[in-house]
């Protein structure tokens, strides 16, 4: 593993970061928000000392290959996330540590799943920061490195291969840097372009700019409470249009900047996509027909719905909540179907189902004529074992991410379809889902676990988990008492002990001197024992470390 080649990416990383949180700077400063100002230049200047040590690191080689892809890929999302939570938690909107990291990785993530109950009172600053970091993340941080600076060396591809969400990864030109910029160019072209429509609507410019931000990025942090209830049915429209036209696979774009009409028109995963958003939005509208006055009412709510679903996006322009039960199954399936690869849009993506029916026809026609010959083709073109195999590996880590993440979140004790739709909605980065994480609800009733599990990164967890479980210790607050007592069953509770020592070292001293503790609860293991299991623990990492001769 080329490490400093890893560190010296997430550098420039934090160089950016630092440079792109003076936006909200300049936002609170046209505001008067002198506070919030002084947080985010504070911010941005820690990201940009904390880059630009990593960036003088000197790899001996600058060859990197698909292990430091993937590296920097997950390091670059963990570390723009924590930077990208201090000034929530600094300006006092979310003060919960926690929470905020929710926040931030559903913005860069662009899930669009919040735990703010309301957003019309926070300061212009922050609801900027929380509405670019959908416009940074659409892309991919990764994506954004390439298209800004000059790399020398090493194989560019493979950061995209790491940060690409579709089965393959194909250049638009020879070289993978002029692709990131035109990707990126086609990118800020779609944005402006809907900023304008919407400032011919009537929204303004501050307003104009998080809407566009939200849907360039398929994100879907709004700054009113109601979503797009309370916007005009032009705004809905405009909205409902770009949403689609941002799952749309960028390829076609560059096509049709060539002027390949022909071949942008062939495309089989366009052409499915599109297909499935009006079977979808005809079988909505005539389920919800009689809740509205008129037919182009449901037919916009419908077309909105759908748009906002299966491009992962998040808005909403009514409590689809309240739909009958067909039209929710539609939203829901709609959600794992997810948009074009090569898109800003999140779920398993169209061309991945393509693949699979097409590898299932291909095995039908093989079990009937063992004899014949049935490639699988993709635009005409034959698509390779490879594709097939990491299309396979993909949906079967799919749902064993998706099961285990369900089983983790019912020890929360809510209801199947509020557990089931949470997952899906933050597995697939759209953000509302039903019941209790519906469009008007949030994730702020959710405990810290389920907040955890479903912020698309899991390696929260952990830290989450290494606190102690005793009920009545001061270190753990008596926010979480109820939770820690009654839906952690005691057996379990010692796993999670052991995770972080320190911390609970600190937990036992509170307890061991607690004389107020009924003998009936389960106490903590003293310090001694923790010495000991650490010190076994430690054993066990030397003796099955490997040798260097």
């Amino acid at each position: 593993m080329n490490y400093a080649i890893v560190f010296r990416l997430l550098g420039y990383i934090l160089m950016i970061e630092g440079t792109l949180l003076l936006l909200p700077a300049v936002t609170s400063l046209i505001y008067a928000e002198w506070a919030v100002m002084g947080v985010f230049l504070l911010t941005a200047a820690i990201s940009a000392a904390l880059g630009f040590a990593l960036r003088t690191i000197k790899p001996r080689s600058k060859v990197f290959y698909m292990r430091e892809g993937f590296t920097a890929t997950a390091l670059s999302w963990i570390t723009i996330s924590i930077m990208g939570a201090v000034p929530f938690v600094l300006t006092g909107c979310i003060p919960n540590p926690v929470d905020a990291m929710f926040e931030t990785v559903s913005g860069f993530t662009t899930t669009g799943a919040s735990i703010l109950p309301g957003v019309e009172g926070l300061p212009n600053g922050i609801l900027f920061w929380r509405s670019f970091t959908h416009w940074i993340g659409g892309m991919g941080v990764l994506v954004f490195l390439l298209s800004l600076l000059p790399l020398t060396g090493g194989s560019h591809v493979n950061l995209m291969k790491a940060e690409s969400p579709g089965p393959q990864v194909d250049k638009l030109v020879p070289k993978v840097q002029s692709t990131a910029k035109i990707l990126y160019g086609i990118y800020f072209a779609l944005t402006v372009v809907e900023f304008c429509f919407l400032l011919a609507g009537g929204m303004n410019v501050f307003n104009s700019l998080l809407t566009a931000f939200g849907t360039a990025g398929t994100g879907g942090f709004g700054f009113k409470n109601d979503s797009f209830a309370s916007f005009s049915p032009y705004i809905q429209w405009v909205v409902t249009v770009f949403m689609i036209l941002f799952g749309v696979n960028f390829n076609a774009y560059f096509l049709l900047l060539l002027r390949r009409f022909r071949r942008a028109a062939s495309s089989e995963e366009v052409r499915a996509y599109l297909a499935i958003i009006l079977a979808a939005v005809a079988v909505i509208t005539v389920n919800i027909r009689s809740l509205y006055g008129t037919f182009g009412e449901a037919l916009r709510h419908a077309a909105f719905q759908v748009g906002s679903i299966i491009t992962t996006t998040g808005f909403s322009s009514c409590d689809f909540d309240l739909w009958p039960t067909l039209a929710k199954e539609v939203l829901v399936l709609l959600m794992f179907v997810g948009a074009c690869a090569g898109s800003t849009g999140g779920g398993i993506k169209v061309s991945r189902f393509l693949l699979l029916g097409k590898t299932l026809g291909k095995e039908l026609k093989q079990a009937l004529h063992p004899q014949v010959v049935a490639p699988v083709r993709m635009d005409g073109k034959l698509v390779n074992h490879e594709t097939i195999r990491t299309t396979n590996v993909f949906v079967a880590a799919y749902i064993f991410i998706f099961a285990a993440s369900f089983m983790l979140v019912s020890l929360d004790g809510f209801d199947m379809v509020t557990n089931f739709t949470s997952i899906a909605a933050t597995l697939n980065n759209i953000g509302p889902g039903l019941n209790q994480v519906g469009p008007m609800m949030n994730f702020g009733a959710t405990p810290t676990s389920q907040s955890w599990c479903s912020s698309s990164i899991c390696w929260p967890v952990v830290w989450k988990f290494s606190r102690c479980w005793c009920s009545s210790c001061p270190i753990r607050g008596e926010d979480s008492k109820s939770f820690i007592t009654q839906k952690i069953p005691r057996s379990s509770r010692g796993i999670f002990l052991y995770q972080n020592v320190r911390s609970t070292f600190s937990c036992a001293r509170y307890c061991r001197a607690s004389s107020s503790e009924s003998s009936s609860r389960r106490r903590l293991p003293e310090r001694s024992a923790m010495v000991r299991a650490t010190r076994r623990m430690r054993s066990w990492a030397r003796a099955e470390r490997p040798s260097v001769s």
